[in-house]
């Protein structure tokens, strides 16, 4: 019975209690040392000492909800960009990098678009998202949950572009982007920061490299079948096994 009850267990996605989690929320290895865990905590106190100063400066220099950012950025670029270099504090992360990329804008421009690409739109690339899921941050406790809330985001997050960008649709890969996002922000908020970094809100759009990869992949069979035509045949055949 009991054996049963820890198949079921793992089948759900859900880790075993006794193993603990990084403050990313993955799961530990089991060959971490004891040594580096008493480093870890005899450097703690200097470390978070130093972050909450760092949290302290980067608030006043976003004000509340990113109200100030951008006449920040006007006025002391140079400020700006010598602290991103330093590093974004974890807990402010995703507003900043919302306020960087100029999502936010685009969320605030299109409202109510998020939620009918999600509930009224169909895409073609449903099923290849679906069979994707499962194998996005398995080690994460967000997303080992078989059709739990974390795979429901990056689901709705991934279908939700391949239907807003249908020249890029979706492309295996796109979920680390999204599924990193959805740790910092919630679904609408990563869905238009995928946006904004693959189509070019305000930088230079991702999505060609995206394309580029259909574009490679594409002329990659070309050369083999030159060459070795049973080879494409089988490759094409695992593909379409996967």
């Amino acid at each position: 019975m009991e054996k049963k009850r820890a198949t079921e267990e793992n089948e759900s996605g859900f880790a075993p209690p006794s193993r603990s989690v990084d403050k990313f929320g993955f799961i530990k290895q089991d060959n971490w040392g004891n040594s580096a865990e008493g480093l870890t905590r005899s450097r703690s106190t200097n470390d978070r000492e130093r972050e909450e100063r760092r949290i302290k400066k980067w608030r006043k220099m976003i004000g509340v909800g990113g109200s100030d950012w951008k006449q920040y950025v006007r006025r002391k670029p140079h400020v700006v960009k010598r602290r991103i270099r330093k590093g974004i504090p974890d807990c402010l992360r995703g507003l900043v990098w919302q306020l960087i990329s100029g999502s936010r804008d685009l969320l605030l421009l299109n409202p109510g678009v998020y939620e009918r690409l999600v509930i009224y739109e169909t895409s073609p690339s449903e099923l290849d998202i679906i069979r994707d899921i499962s194998r996005t941050f398995p080690s994460h406790v967000f997303f080992q949950q078989r059709h739990g809330p974390g795979q429901r985001s990056l689901y709705n997050v991934l279908k939700a572009y391949s239907v807003y960008d249908r020249d890029v649709g979706y492309v295996q890969g796109m979920g680390f982007l999204a599924g990193l996002l959805l740790l910092y922000m919630s679904e609408e908020d990563a869905f238009w920061l995928v946006v904004a970094l693959l189509k070019g809100a305000v930088h230079a759009p991702m999505e060609g490299l995206y394309l580029g990869m259909k574009v490679v992949f594409q002329v990659g069979l070309a050369l083999l079948r030159f060459c070795h035509d049973d080879l494409v045949s089988f490759l094409l055949f695992l593909i379409a096994m996967i």
